[in-house]
């Protein structure tokens, strides 16, 4: 019985490559998780250092009230509920106007969650900083905010890097539930070509699936510690 299903599920794994209806819904498919991914992760860093360089402003500053408060609902708010509930709201809920694209609509539940773990990433990242950085920018008569957005949040990325790896690669894992709002991403391709009734029918895609994921995630990773060596040869020079 076993061999049989292992022969099976090698003849399902060829069938996948040749046939070129399978081989362009999981195109479509890989194709769909790259651009949620890559336009969550940009709505990612952009909310995420936003929303970090307001929560560090210092309680003085009466501007940052507000927009702290708000901040910090926010945080609170998408670290504390699940992302399918969030992704249920922004799509059926928020959004839900016809013709309104389900893949911007995937973009921004993905990034705004994002957001919120990568904001206190890089609000670790922008503490860590040499108070003295801050105070030297003071010093030689630059403005505040020309000293934060040019010497702090340059030198705080540098620390959170790694963290920010992580959250990216959480990130376009994350993306395989965008099925249960109706799009057909690189997990609803492998699901659709394995609905047979055999067990090495629908094994057979989704181990093709976990090897695309698994290639994406390991560029990912050589991009990153691309940029870490980068960025620790600027610093010896």
């Amino acid at each position: 019985m076993s061999q049989i299903l292992l022969a099976d599920f090698f003849r399902n794994i060829g069938d996948i490559f040749t046939d070129t209806v399978y081989l362009r819904l999981l195109g479509e498919g890989l194709l769909s998780t790259v651009i949620i991914s890559v336009g969550a992760a940009a709505v990612g860093l952009f909310l995420g250092t936003l929303v970090a360089i307001v929560k560090i402003q210092p309680k003085a500053s009466k501007w940052a009230i507000v927009p702290k408060a708000v901040c910090n609902v926010y945080v609170t708010i998408i670290r504390g509920t699940p992302m399918a509930l969030q992704l249920f709201i922004m799509a059926f809920v928020i959004f839900a106007i016809r013709g309104f694209p389900m893949e911007v609509t995937a973009i921004l539940s993905f990034g705004i969650n994002s957001g919120a773990y990568v904001s206190e990433n890089i609000r670790a990242g922008l503490l860590s900083v040499d108070k003295g950085q801050n105070e030297a920018g003071r010093a030689l008569g630059l403005a505040s905010s020309f000293t934060m957005v040019r010497i702090i949040v340059p030198q705080g990325m540098k620390n959170v890097i790694p963290a920010i790896g992580n959250e990216l690669i959480a990130l376009i894992k994350e993306t395989s539930i965008v099925s249960m709002i109706g799009m057909v991403d690189l997990t609803a391709a492998a699901q659709i070509i394995g609905s047979g009734q055999n067990l090495a029918t629908y094994f057979a895609p989704m181990v093709v699936a976990a090897v695309f994921y698994l290639a994406i995630v390991y560029l990912l990773t050589l991009v990153i510690k691309l940029i870490e060596r980068r960025l620790r040869k600027s610093e010896k020079r």
